[in-house]
């Protein structure tokens, strides 16, 4: 079964560097809100949308293997 942890570290630590949490000290969560866009970068936006595709294919049952009898 994949799994997206490596995504998500890659995309924590991106967050970690960004404008919205050094400067403005927010937490990352909050930098995702659409306020706060504008100072979160590209690659942390792209790393976003992979995570959020990997966790959506762990729950994708047509990716599923069913056991054969």
């Amino acid at each position: 079964m994949p799994s997206c942890d490596n995504i998500r570290q890659e995309l924590v630590d991106c967050m970690l560097k960004s404008d919205c949490v050094l400067v403005e000290r927010n937490p990352i969560k909050e930098c995702f809100k659409p306020q706060h866009a504008d100072k979160v970068p590209e690659e942390c936006q792209q790393l976003r949308k992979s995570f959020s595709a990997c966790k959506r294919s762990l729950l994708d049952m047509r990716k599923r293997f069913r056991s054969v009898n």
